[in-house]
């Protein structure tokens, strides 16, 4: 890119992150700084020792419950904007998680977009994604190939809802793992809660009382120290814990278990072997291939930006459709991050750092 082009543009990549030149702050940086908007809590895009956040309002609970409560946070509602040295700054809905934002900038009659991670599917947690009109958009490409096709949230849960089921009337527990902050919130939105009781691990419930504080319904959870939380309670339940907990001493209470993961990468052929669980979910925070291009042509930008993922093919796409297209290179991973077979050659992330979700949960 020409040296007086990078001038211009409203955010370029700098060795901390995606930076704004004018309002000298940064979106999502991986090292500290002193100014940086925030677009959503998971790991890999919030991150501890910057001086000032700026996030949406239904993050606050989230990023203090993961980077401390005595962060310096502002926050501001969807559409809410703020100056800071003439850069007009406003956040406005992802649909990725509770909270999660894209950050429209505004300058010098300029728009620019960065939406961090997005998913175009209402699912009842967050406030649905919404385009936002814009000269140039910064897109994630998490899951930037045709194969990648979500099936519906009504498909899904009903096929949920009948793997537990199954196991409730045959006497086992099932134990579904997925990721702490996004995901289990989710799953306990759309199950059939009449199935029977929900036990939730440790890493999953302070993150459920974030949600629930924010409005979201959710069904009564246990936890496995609960009283009344015997084998027989067990036996019919739905157990929703961490792929952290795959395997440790903690899983030894449920007797003889069904087990599933999860994840938009259980399209994969293979994922749920290299996993080792009884069945796969294919379910995932982040847009679908269909889902990329249709939010990125309800933007109407014509200059795109694309992060993290399968970014060649996303800019190749991009570009053989009219639009200047090129990629940023980055430090995110994503939450799904850790459910990708180590090494495998159909992995969008394989020169991605392990910082995503999957690496904390």
């Amino acid at each position: 890119m020409p040296a007086t082009q990078q001038q211009e543009d409203l955010v370029v990549a700098r060795p901390e992150g995606l930076y704004c030149p004018p309002g000298d702050f940064y979106i999502d940086p991986w090292r500290p700084v002193a100014r940086a908007v925030i677009t959503h809590a998971h790991s890999d895009h919030a991150r501890t020792g910057h001086a000032y956040y700026l996030a949406h309002t239904d993050s606050a609970g989230t990023l203090r419950t993961r980077l401390g409560a005595d962060i310096d946070l502002q926050t501001l509602a969807y559409g809410e904007a703020v100056s800071h040295h003439g850069v007009r700054v406003s956040l406005h809905p992802a649909g990725h998680v509770l909270g999660s934002a894209q950050v429209r900038l505004e300058h010098g009659g300029r728009v620019w977009v960065a939406s961090g991670d997005y998913k175009t599917e209402p699912d009842g947690t967050c406030t649905p994604f919404e385009p936002v009109p814009c000269d140039t958009f910064i897109t994630e490409s998490t899951f930037g190939l045709p194969i990648y096709r979500w099936p519906t949230q009504a498909a899904l849960f009903a096929e949920i809802d009948a793997w537990w089921r199954a196991n409730a009337e045959a006497g086992r527990a099932s134990v579904l793992f997925c990721y702490a902050f996004g995901k289990a919130q989710r799953i306990l939105h759309g199950v059939d809660a009449s199935i029977g009781p929900i036990v939730v691990h440790g890493a999953v419930e302070p993150l459920n009382a974030v949600y629930r504080a924010a409005g979201v319904a959710l069904p009564p959870t246990l936890r496995v120290t609960d009283a009344g939380v015997d084998a027989a309670l067990l036996k019919r339940a739905l157990v929703l814990a961490p792929p952290s907990a795959q395997g440790t001493p903690w899983m030894r209470r449920f007797g003889n278990y069904a087990d599933a993961f999860a994840s938009g990468w259980m399209q994969l052929r293979g994922t749920r072997r290299r996993r080792g669980v009884d069945r796969g979910f294919v379910m995932s925070d982040h847009a679908d291939w269909p889902g990329l291009q249709q939010a990125i042509a309800g933007t109407g930008a014509q200059r795109v930006f694309v992060t993290h993922g399968s970014v060649q093919v996303m800019v190749r796409w991009l570009t053989e459709n009219g639009l200047d297209a090129q990629g940023f290179k980055t430090e995110y991973g994503d939450e799904d991050d850790q459910a990708t077979p180590d090494g495998a050659a159909d992995s969008p992330h394989t020169s991605l750092p392990p910082a995503g979700e999957g690496a904390n949960a």
